[in-house]
């Protein structure tokens, strides 16, 4: 397993991220706790001012720091696109994608999931054009219910009876887009991370070039928490079974929320991944 490259998604760390010289020091510890990459995500990290990102890759290449992936909001795909294109080519940086898709609850449907998809698609032929690629960043609410949208059961073996927003994304996104799959999101909206990868590894070619990594527990009053990679209950052996069957090249590490200093979770996390021969 030791092919892959581990990077830290930066969210975990835009508290230390909203100056250039915070994203220096924050990289410079990244480098030392043993990364290999970062994904530019949130506070200054989420610029499209030319003369930043400048700063933000030579804070990347002083640290021996890919820049892995970033996330880039739709709206700023849709309206800023000819900036958002340069933001890649200055990062030097092939792989982007949303944030999180959060729909109205007013407007769910499956018109509106298909609205979407067709959207979505456009905006990664787009993208596709100028050599970089879309992805889409899941949550757990992309595998709640759509009303109206029922299956047969056993038609899907992953959510039989069930039509979920994932299946449609599987089944409808172009080829062109990746999926940025979140174990830890998946996890919580009761589905099974290793299957997901398994089917959507299958459903085309380099479907999953970055993951993100992150584990969860819960507390004592049944409240879902996020933990460091091997510190909860997450099923790590079929993950890392199903993530390596996939061709995956990035495992990104990001921790939302916790207990522990964001930095601390970082290096507990890749220290755990590391252990594991990764």
């Amino acid at each position: 397993m030791g092919k892959f490259k581990i990077g830290a998604q930066m969210y975990t760390l835009r508290d230390t991220c909203g100056t250039v010289d915070g994203v220096a020091r924050s990289c410079e510890r990244v480098k030392q706790m043993g990364y290999d990459g970062i994904q530019c995500s949130a506070a200054l990290l989420s610029t499209l001012d030319p003369a930043i990102l400048k700063q933000i890759k030579k804070a990347a290449d002083d640290n021996g720091l890919e820049v892995a992936a970033t996330h880039e909001s739709l709206d700023n795909i849709r309206n800023q696109f000819d900036a958002v294109v340069e933001k890649h080519r200055i990062l030097d940086c092939k792989l982007t994608a949303i944030g999180g898709f959060f729909p109205k609850m007013e407007d769910w449907s499956l018109k509106m999931w298909h609205q979407f998809i067709a959207d979505y698609n456009t905006q990664a032929k787009r993208l596709a054009a100028k050599g970089i690629r879309l992805g889409y960043h899941n949550h757990s609410h992309e595998f709640a219910e759509i009303p109206g949208a029922a299956l047969a059961p056993g038609k899907d073996s992953l959510c039989p009876g069930l039509k979920t927003p994932m299946a449609l994304l599987a089944e409808g996104l172009d080829a062109s887009v990746w999926f940025e799959v979140d174990v830890y999101w998946v996890a919580h909206g009761l589905a099974d991370p290793a299957a997901w990868l398994k089917k959507l590894a299958a459903s085309g070619k380099d479907r999953l070039p970055a993951l993100h990594y992150k584990d969860g527990t819960v507390t004592v009053d049944r409240q879902h928490k996020m933990c460091e990679v091997g510190a909860g209950n997450l099923n790590w052996p079929a993950i890392l079974e199903a993530t390596k069957a996939a061709g995956t090249r990035w495992l990104l590490v990001e921790r939302d929320s916790g207990d522990l200093d964001p930095f601390e979770s970082l290096a507990i996390s890749i220290k755990n991944l590391r252990s594991w021969g990764i």
